[in-house]
């Protein structure tokens, strides 16, 4: 929606895709520490390595030792891009925001919320996860409910497109974002 709105968006899942490309320095090191994570063609897979690091939090963290730096540097070099235009706001996406201490590279924080339910729901039929599966990736976050405290503003994402989009819409007049709509 922030796209459409003509907003520039900085997504740390799209970041953490593209350090993990078929020769990027880190899945040479994700491969040294798990093993066998590639698919046929080089790539690496994400399903495989998730199944492995959402069962055991050790190797959790040393993914996230290996990729979070590296996250961060595309992040900012993305980020420098738009402030060397003077673009006037830049959203950063990054769900692990509060658990990776970045609230600091924000002027507010946004929190798109749902019930812990719906989460779940979504991830499974996103992710094509069995529900144990779908909960250990939930429990490896800090909960929704819990984020609530760090944010200026929440969006209650548990009805319609349009009704989530309305929410939008207002806050960013009230916090003088410019935006455009087509």
């Amino acid at each position: 929606m922030l796209f459409d709105l003509g907003i520039p968006v900085i997504d740390a899942d799209i970041a953490s895709r593209k350090v993990v490309e078929p020769g990027m320095p880190a899945l040479d090191e994700i491969v040294q520490a798990f093993g066998d994570v590639l698919q046929r063609e080089g790539q690496l897979d994400r399903k495989k390595l998730g199944f492995i690091i959402f069962q055991d939090e050790s190797k959790r963290k040393q993914l996230n030792a290996i990729v979070h730096p590296r996250v961060r540097e595309w992040m900012q070099a993305q980020l420098a891009i738009y402030e060397k235009k003077a673009v006037p706001a830049v959203v950063l996406d990054i769900p692990l925001l509060i658990e990776s201490q970045l609230t600091d590279w924000c002027d507010k924080v946004l929190l798109v919320y749902v019930s812990a339910q719906t989460q779940l729901q979504r991830l499974m039929a996103r992710d094509h996860l069995k529900e144990e599966d779908a909960r250990l990736r939930i429990q490896a976050q800090m909960p929704l409910e819990d984020k609530r405290a760090y944010a200026e503003r929440i969006i209650n994402n548990e009805g319609s497109i349009l009704e989530t989009r309305e929410q939008l819409l207002h806050i960013l007049q009230e916090w003088h974002v410019p935006f455009s709509i087509h």
